[in-house]
This record gives C-alpha cells, sequence and structure tokens, in this order.
C-alpha cells in the first residue's frame, strides 16, 4: 500500500469517537491521546473519569470529555483501583452508537466499548492489562494479595477480567501496538496481529550537546521494577564515576539509606533541569524492563548514548553496539544485575568515539510527534479503507512491517 493517507478519507465526513482509559494525572499514553484528537479534531472524546488539572486540560486543547458513572463515585479521584472490578462496566456504558469510527487509546479497558458490526474500531494497544496477564503473580504479592481469603477473592476477579479481555478484542478490527514488545503480548493474549505504531517522544524540545561532562544519569520514577536500586548499587561498586539520579517515588528513603557519595540523588526535577542533565551526560543508564521507554529516546534526542538493560522496548529504541550496527546510539547489558551494569559501563568506555552525538539525534528522531502522527493516521485510514470494502482483509495491515 502507499505511504500516503488514502485519498477516499479525507473527504468522507465520518462520525469518530475516542476513548481514553482514565485521566487523572499526565502520562505517556496521554501524550498519545492528546495527538491522536488532534489528528481527528472532529471526534468527540471520552474517558472512564476525568481529573486533569487546568494546565493538562489545556495541553489536551481544552475538549470536552464525556465520562462514566464512576466520575461521581466516592473517592474514585485518589483510590480509583477499588473501583477495578466496577471498570469493565463502566467502559460499556460510553453510548458510542453515533460514531462510525472508534479509536481507542487502551493499557486496560477502553478497548472493550461496545460495537456494533457497522463501526469500525481501531484500538492503540500500550499493553494488555499487566496485572491480569504478565504481571498477575507479582501484583498480587506486591499488594499483599497472594495468601488468605483476600488473595482468593482477587484471583477471582483477575480470571474474571482474563476472560472479559480475551472476550472483547473481538470487538476490535484493527490492533496497533507501541512496541514489537507488546506486539507479541497481544498475540498470546487475544492472538491478533497488530501494527507497530511507536508512541511519540517530543523530540523537538531538545537540543544536541557534544561536549559531554564525566557523569552518568538516570531519570526515573522510584518505584521497584524500574531498578534503580541495582544500578545505585552497581556504581557503588564503581566509586571513581558519577552517577546523577532524578525524580521521585515510595523507593526514595531505602536509596537515600543506603546512597553511596559518588551517587547525588536529585528528586523530582522541572523539565529545564532534567533536559540540562541528559544534554550534560556521558551517557544514560537503563534499567528498567519496559514496554517501550521514553527516557532513553529523549536522551539519544540530546545526542547522549544509552547503557540500557537488554530486553523489551530497549531493543527497539537503541541501536546497541555490535553485530556489524552502523553508528549505535548506545549498548545492553544482558543481565539484570549490579556486576553485569558494571561490565557494560566498562565496556562503553573502551569504546570511546563510537558513539556520535549527531547519530544518537538522528535516531531519536523516527520517535518523534510528527512520526507518530504521520504513522498512525496512515495506518488508521488504511483499516478503514479496507474495513469498507471487506472487513476480513483488515488484519492484514497488521502483518505489514
Amino acid at each position: 500500500m502507499s505511504d500516503e493517507v488514502p485519498r477516499a478519507t479525507e473527504t468522507a465526513p465520518r462520525a469518530v469517537a475516542c476513548v481514553h482509559e482514565w485521566l487523572t494525572e499526565w502520562g505517556g499514553s496521554e501524550d498519545c491521546f492528546r495527538l491522536i484528537l488532534q489528528a481527528y479534531p472532529q471526534a468527540r472524546a471520552y474517558a472512564t473519569i476525568d481529573y486533569l488539572s487546568r494546565a493538562d486540560r489545556e495541553r489536551m486543547g481544552s475538549r470536552e470529555i464525556k465520562t462514566t458513572f464512576l466520575q461521581r463515585a466516592p473517592g474514585v479521584r485518589t483510590k480509583f483501583w477499588n473501583y477495578l472490578p466496577v471498570t469493565a462496566l463502566a467502559v460499556e456504558t460510553h453510548d458510542l452508537s453515533d460514531a462510525q469510527m472508534i479509536i481507542s487509546s487502551s493499557h486496560a479497558f477502553a478497548k472493550g466499548v461496545l460495537t456494533r458490526a457497522d463501526q469500525f474500531h481501531a484500538s492503540y494497544v500500550y499493553s494488555p492489562m499487566r496485572y491480569a496477564w504478565d504481571l498477575h503473580h507479582q501484583y498480587l504479592r506486591d499488594y499483599k494479595l497472594d495468601k488468605g481469603v483476600k488473595s482468593l477473592m482477587a484471583r477471582y476477579m483477575f480470571h474474571r477480567l482474563r476472560r472479559w479481555d480475551r472476550q472483547t478484542s473481538n470487538n476490535v478490527d484493527l490492533f496497533m501496538a507501541i512496541s514489537k514488545h507488546v506486539q507479541a503480548r497481544i498475540w498470546r493474549c487475544y492472538r491478533r496481529p497488530a501494527r507497530v505504531v511507536y508512541p511519540p517522544v517530543r523530540t523537538h524540545l531538545y537540543q544536541v550537546e557534544t561536549q559531554k561532562q564525566d557523569h552518568y544519569v538516570t531519570v526515573s520514577r522510584l518505584v521497584s521494577y524500574k531498578r534503580i536500586d541495582m544500578i545505585v548499587e552497581a556504581f557503588r561498586a564503581m566509586p571513581s564515576r558519577k552517577l546523577i539520579v532524578i525524580g521521585d517515588g515510595p523507593d526514595m528513603p531505602s536509596l537515600r539509606a543506603k546512597c553511596p557519595p559518588n551517587v547525588t540523588l536529585l528528586g523530582r526535577q522541572d523539565d529545564e533541569s532534567v533536559h540540562q542533565h541528559l544534554r550534560a551526560a556521558r551517557a544514560f543508564i537503563f534499567a528498567a524492563h519496559e514496554d517501550f521507554g521514553i527516557s532513553p529516546v529523549e536522551a539519544q534526542a540530546c545526542g547522549t548514548p544509552v547503557i540500557a538493560y537488554g530486553a523489551g522496548g530497549s531493543l527497539e529504541t537503541v541501536r546497541g553496539q555490535g553485530d556489524g550496527i552502523h553508528a549505535p546510539t548506545g549498548l545492553f547489558f544482558r543481565e539484570q544485575t549490579a556486576a553485569s551494569l558494571v561490565r557494560a559501563v566498562e565496556d562503553f568506555e573502551a569504546a570511546g568515539a563510537v558513539f556520535d552525538p549527531h547519530a544518537c539525534r538522528e535516531w531519536a528522531e523516527q520517535f518523534s510527534e510528527a512520526q507518530f502522527t504521520r504513522r498512525f493516521a496512515l495506518c488508521v485510514e488504511q483499516g478503514w479503507d479496507l474495513w469498507q470494502r471487506n472487513p476480513r482483509d483488515v488484519d492484514s495491515i497488521a502483518l505489514q512491517p
């Protein structure tokens, strides 16, 4: 198919509905939803609940967001997870009967909206719900729901959610995934192919710095799966190397308690401060197993190479050194351990000038907002065009590279 958006759809008026999960604070999925709404300005917008701040609402274009009965539920803003058992029901109350095209922005429930056979539904999936599938047992342990009567109740609830999640995948005509990693998860959970459309990174906000300082940096929420504790331990074993950690979260007290002198915990910083540290750093350290990972792309947009755990989305966002890779933008460590990271830092310094700041920036540009908008609209419009002719052909888009 052509890389141009099908012309037949450019003049054909359509009623479009865009459905997001819940709007409580701004994150990567909200940036995607913002750009989806910009691509389809005629669309009506829906979310389970909407508690965006005034500033975030301006970023969303001050668009009216239609919500569900959960918007009026007691304490839902701060204790949304208490309403997880009825969220699927809430999503099904969205009345999209006037829409011809439905676009869902989904990391849990949004793809489960009710649709008819004469409505085209494209779903952009950040992941099938992790707490019901991949991270089910870890979630139960983290919330102390792995034993006793509460455990049985939670396990039964997630059992029902898995059944609902798989069943509602049949309501989707076209799946899109944020990475190949999520694409594989969609196939495993739903047995449906998905087209990869990488999420947007605001690369236009970053400037390349070629004169690097001697410190390393990581930017992250301080939660356990980000493995900031492991990064700190690695730099404890490298006392001559400096590390700056930017971010805040529940792990901050324990990190402060064991922070060595060569590691600086800056806590939460404003955007300009983050940009300055990303530009100046010798390399960005990334130890999480993420579905995509925006921070490494932001670092590369500053011309800063990345030392990343070689799993998940990092394998797609970083051009790792080795195997004949031209113009690498970083390298990987293969085990999520401090010792493996120490070896990677040593290998990085031994590689010297092989990592070119301008090559890092050029690689990062493929994940820009403009690229996301173009690829997303192209994929949806191709799906719409095929669906109008024969709905059974839509999945063929997902099989294209």
